[in-house]
């Protein structure tokens, strides 16, 4: 090789851009470039001929080049000579920050070692694993959210999430909610704001609907045409969760403590202007994020409150990060505000914008599942009220059982938590979950749902001749008949000639005293009552067999067959076939609620409401099911059935009962096979009854139960 060229090679090697030591096979320093003596600072100075690699590393050391890590010189320098071999390659960190990374090769002579600062390969590869990271917490975020169907548990989740992201001291997240407007009266008239329409409300149902009593009716004032929508709802922001560390408030979700700060109003509510001077509304009116270094140094928003707020808590309050919650539509459905995000050291900082981008991605996230969240509670809601709307038309159906539909539901669910909470005894391990507690409510509400389809006149028939209206009308009519025949055939008794006078009189006023008394007897039997005897049954008979003369004069029956065989019922005031009737309704229900599509959690509402008029030993209706063919919740509906239908103080066939006696027939009930000992043991002593009596009785219904006697610890 010439010497031009080994020049060249020389050159091309002194400018390497990476640092290269040659060594021979002792490890001597034979030979390095310009970039070696650069990198290596003060150390390089050892770089000579003869040197040695061992020489160059305790320089290494004693020029504080080296971070050792802890670790002691001599142990180091002797594990990076061991590690000079053919073929390796390790990393080392620089006192100065730097990595430098160590490629080693073998030569004819010996070794070559190529020294590469890789500092900007290792930033890089932090970041990207810190990308990662956070891809990985957001997408375990997302999972968490998505997964939580509790409201509270969800905001709290949110805040939680978005309070480490950026060790903010606190935060708040509010939930846009539309306030129903205040109604307008005008002429016996309820204004609908919205649409400008308007309802007749002062009909014999909702007399509280009318203005307030010495109230003055009012119109809606301001000019039509001052370009102001009268219609716009009146929108504010609820206070959801509010949580700050440094002065241990945390407050709404699960903490139990309902915040009591004021809405947020998103307008005026005189102007209907929009709020822009509150942060958190401004953000939820525009769907832009506010981030603010200092809440003492910013323009076009009022801190005031905050400023009093600090001022009373001996707080500062000074970065604020206000995201707005935006469901599928790009809708704002709330506000996410963070404050005092802090350093690692703690320092209230202003939040960066990287993890703006980062909480505005968690509420991205956050708001999806809340809008999936609030959704599912306003179609549980809507469902809700529909179902208490179909029971309300059931009880309004009836004025005699108006509140059935009402009370059976909040009995059911107070014997269920009873049962829930017994710690031992039979009941010991019956629990119900929530999703079960629901399906238990709603079967409650709805389990006389089939009543839909049972004649008025059948469900109100509060007398035994009773149909459009009480037919005894009818009967005491022909009964004031056939006092009139029956004068009408003394009168002309007495005219003949002969007559004996008095004798005809008293025959007279015996057959009218004996009428008026038929009719009494009848009247009586009407009302209908616990048992009809067979001798009052043999009465009614021979009463019917009696006659009046109608308008042409025939001799007719006091009684039809139909008012004979309705006047001889022996219990309360329905025949065999209305009974049927309203026995029917159970069937119906069933039926009714098995076409419904339930979702799983609800799968067994039919079941729930079906069975409630079952009976233990299975002489109930309307499947005749047992003890054992039937859940504990449909055995604690049917008690609940029972004793609502005991006390209940708007039954046309009969008077409220109280407390000891419907206790003592449900004792007889319990002893037949009819219903759930257990559950009705724990009915007593639970103290179930007396809380429903205290809730839903009439005072004079409310006595003493000899619950031990009841519950056969001594004799009765």
């Amino acid at each position: 090789m010439n010497s031009h060229r080994r020049s060249l090679i020389v050159e091309a090697f002194d400018h390497l851009p990476s640092a290269v030591l040659v060594l021979d096979s002792d490890l001597r320093l034979l030979s390095w470039n310009r970039t070696a003596r650069s990198m290596f600072g003060p150390a390089s100075a050892y770089m000579a001929d003869g040197g040695t690699l061992d020489g160059f590393l305790h320089a290494m050391v004693d020029y504080e080049v080296i971070d050792l890590r802890g670790r002691a010189a001599d142990e180091w320098i002797e594990k990076t000579i061991a590690a000079h071999v053919p073929r390796n390659t390790f990393d080392s960190k620089l006192l100065n920050g730097r990595t430098l990374r160590t490629h080693v090769t073998a030569s004819r002579d010996g070794l070559i070692a190529v020294y590469n600062d890789v500092t900007d390969l290792y930033t890089r590869e932090e970041l990207l694993e810190a990308s990662r990271a956070r891809t990985r917490r957001m997408n375990e975020i997302g999972v968490a959210l998505t997964a939580e169907k509790d409201l509270n548990r969800l905001l709290e989740m949110i805040m939680l999430e978005a309070k480490a992201l950026c060790r903010a001291d606190g935060g708040t997240i509010y939930l846009k909610r539309e306030e129903e407007p205040e109604p307008v009266y005008v002429e016996d008239k309820r204004i609908d704001r919205r649409t400008g329409g308007d309802r007749r409300i002062c009909d014999r149902r909702r007399h509280d609907a009318c203005p307030p009593e010495g109230g003055k009716e009012r119109r809606s004032g301001g000019n039509r045409r001052s370009g102001v929508d009268r219609r716009h709802p009146r929108e504010h922001l609820e206070f959801a969760i509010l949580v700050n560390d440094t002065l241990s408030i945390a407050m709404g979700g699960t903490s139990g403590k309902e915040i009591t700060l004021p809405n947020l109003m998103t307008h005026d509510p005189q102007t209907g202007e929009p709020n822009h001077k509150n942060v958190a509304s401004y953000a939820a009116l525009t769907g832009d994020t506010v981030n603010i270094p200092d809440a003492y140094d910013v323009e076009g928003f009022d801190f005031s409150g905050t400023r009093k707020f600090d001022e009373m808590n001996d707080y500062r309050s000074q970065s604020f990060l206000t995201v707005p919650l935006k469901d599928r539509n790009d809708g704002v459905i709330g506000v996410l505000q963070l404050i005092n995000a802090r350093n690692a050291d703690g320092e209230v900082i202003a939040f960066e914008p990287s993890l703006q981008d980062d909480v505005e991605s968690l509420a991205s996230q956050a708001a999806v599942s809340l809008d999936n969240n609030l959704l599912i509670e306003a179609q549980r809601q809507l469902f809700e009220s529909l179902m208490k709307v179909m029971a309300n038309a059931i009880d309004r159906k009836s004025p005699y059982t108006g509140g059935h539909c009402t009370r059976v539901p909040v009995l059911t669910e107070m014997l269920a938590r009873a049962a829930c909470d017994a710690d031992d005894g039979p009941l010991g391990t019956f629990s119900m979950d929530k999703e079960q507690t629901f399906a238990l409510h709603v079967a409650g509400w709805l389990h006389d749902i089939g009543k839909v389809t049972t004649p008025e006149y059948v469900m109100d028939k509060s007398t035994k001749l009773e149909a459009i209206h009480d037919r005894i009308v009818e009967v005491e009519t022909r009964f004031a008949a056939a006092k009139r025949d029956a004068e009408i055939d003394f009168l002309r008794a007495v005219a003949e000639p002969g007559a004996d006078t008095g004798a005809l009189e008293a025959d007279f006023r015996d057959n009218i005293a004996e009428l008026d008394d038929d009719l009494m007897f009848l009247q009586r039997a009407n009302i209908g009552g616990e048992f009809m005897a067979d001798d009052k049954k043999d009465r009614v008979h021979v009463i019917a067999a009696k006659t009046w003369r109608d308008a042409g004069g025939r001799p007719t029956p006091l009684l039809s067959e139909e008012e004979v065989h309705n006047l001889c019922i022996e219990r309360g005031t329905l025949t065999g076939e209305e009974r049927k009737v309203i026995t029917d309704h159970m069937e119906i229900t069933i039926e009714m609620l098995e076409q419904l599509p339930f979702p799983k959690a609800l799968k067994r509402v039919p079941e729930f409401a079906g069975g409630h008029h079952e009976k233990m030993d299975g002489t109930g209706y309307p499947r005749g099911l047992t003890r054992e063919q039937m859940s504990v919740p449909a055995r604690i509906m049917a008690i609940a059935d029972i004793f609502e239908a005991l006390t209940a103080a708007d039954r046309p066939y009969k008077e409220p009962k109280t407390l000891s006696e419907s206790i003592r027939i449900m004792t007889i009930m319990k002893k037949d096979g009819h219903i759930d000992p257990e559950l009705f043991d724990l009915f007593i002593e639970s103290g179930v009854y007396k809380d429903y009596g205290k809730q839903f009785l009439k005072p004079e219904q409310i006595d003493e139960v000899d619950e031990d006697a009841v519950l056969g610890r001594k004799d009765p």
